[in-house]
């Protein structure tokens, strides 16, 4: 196996081997699944569970649900692999739990994953501690929680409120292993699946264990995958003889598309390949995996984040002292920095439009250099140099209406055009570079 492993890795041909694995798989009917009826209890359109496997529910009128029974005779495993519960499906998940005398559920996705909903919340949480299901006559509880880093443990009761009978289910679920993904390391998840072994829950003295995901083939099929491929190594006399492969396209004519992508087959093969040393005899691996899993640590979620760095700003020129730390204090002076040099800017008297628009684009350009202008600088109003006249002197009064038919800007209107200018441009900079 390892050496398989090797060429294939060496060659790069993962997704060769998994197209061919997809060619290979049995193509079988589904007619239930797309009756009209039923197609409100599928969570995907495109997977569906065979007629000749699927489970069959036994209360009410319709016995259907999106789970698949997986029976592996030489290894004397059982599995019901199913989709994650949609919300108007939830009391059937439970219903099937109980008729088919399951002790375990594992559950290997979280309920909402990159803002998507995988999975409805089909078991209570710990302000609830209680749900009912009232389509199917069926409590559940939930008594204890072991919150580790990458999975929990829930010990859950569930009641048939129709006989008051009480069962105890054990819910396995890993939080951090990714859709279309794989987890972490082999060593977190063959610590996560001996923890379900030795539990008890996949023994033949219980129903078949409940296995899903979202769609409950993908990681759904590598936990299964792995579990039979290292049990088959164990009841066997030469446990090489095991083909991964094999193994898959005998699993797969009982639920269409275990394992969806390459990068989960290949991680089989190396979940497999470890977990092989434990078969053989070195069982000190197995503490190894408890350590490089690392499960005591906090679960992500519950990790407080460390302490926000506050941002800095460099000055102007990157010469003087800080200016301010805080963005929004620093914005606010721009603003109230240019209104004050417009509002110290207006000029006395100007006799050339010219001389007005080149003068403030001399200003502009100072600020826009320095990136910003000190509270206490003034810029002095200069008096326009003398223009050879052209007609007889005027006064003083007819020299301002020339300027006007010229298209010159009052003062007034100069002060204001620069001080919305710089406001617009700070508050765009400031857009740009902290949001």
């Amino acid at each position: 196996m390892e050496t398989e492993f090797r060429e294939i890795d060496e060659l790069g041909n993962w997704n060769a081997v998994y197209q061919e694995i997809k060619q290979q798989s049995s193509d079988l009917p589904c007619k239930i699944a797309k009756l009209p009826e039923n197609r409100s209890h599928n969570r995907y359109r495109d997977v569906s569970p065979f007629d000749h496997s699927r489970i069959r529910l036994q209360i009410g009128s319709n016995d259907y649900i999106n789970a698949s029974l997986i029976s592996v005779e030489e290894a004397q495993r059982n599995y019901i692999l199913t989709q994650g519960p949609l919300p108007n499906t939830c009391g059937h998940f439970w219903e099937m739990v109980w008729e088919q005398r399951c002790r375990g559920v594992v559950m290997l996705n979280r309920v909402i994953e990159k803002g998507s909903i995988k999975c409805a919340q089909y078991w209570p949480q710990r302000e609830e501690r209680e749900a009912v299901f009232e389509d199917t006559n069926f409590k559940l509880t939930l008594i204890s929680e072991d919150v580790k880093s990458y999975y929990t443990v829930r010990q859950l009761e569930l009641e048939n409120l129709s006989t008051q009978e009480t069962r105890e289910i054990l819910h396995f679920h890993y939080t951090t292993w990714p859709d279309f993904g794989v987890p972490e390391s082999p060593a977190s998840f063959l610590n996560f699946l001996f923890k379900v072994r030795e539990s008890g829950c996949l023994s033949l003295e219980h129903g078949p264990v409940v296995v899903h995901c979202s769609a409950g083939i993908g990681r759904s099929g590598t936990f299964c995958l792995v579990d039979t491929c290292l049990l088959l190594m164990s009841r066997r006399k030469d446990p090489t003889s095991v083909r991964i492969q094999e193994v898959l396209l005998e699993m797969r004519r009982y639920r269409m598309g275990l394992i969806q992508t390459a990068d989960q087959l290949r991680f089989s093969y190396l979940a497999v390949i470890e977990g092989a040393k434990y078969i053989m005899g070195d069982t000190s691996v197995q503490e190894s995996w408890k350590e490089l899993s690392n499960e005591e640590d906090l679960p992500p979620q519950l990790t407080p984040p460390p302490p926000r760095p506050r941002p800095r700003i460099d000055p102007p020129n990157g010469k003087d002292e800080l200016v301010n730390s805080d963005t929004t204090h620093f914005f606010s002076e721009i603003i109230k920095n240019s209104a004050e040099i417009c509002a110290n800017s207006a000029p006395q008297t100007f006799t050339d439009g010219s001389e007005l628009r080149k003068r403030a684009a001399g200003e502009v350009g100072e600020v826009g250099a320095s990136g910003l202008s000190k509270p206490d600088d003034t810029i002095i109003a200069r008096e326009a140099p003398p223009k050879p006249a052209r007609s007889p002197p005027k006064t003083p009064t007819e020299e301002v209406t020339p300027v006007a038919a010229n298209g010159a800007w009052s003062p007034l209107l100069a002060s204001v055009f620069m001080c919305t200018v710089m406001a617009v441009g700070a508050y765009a900079c400031y857009r740009t570079y902290f949001h």
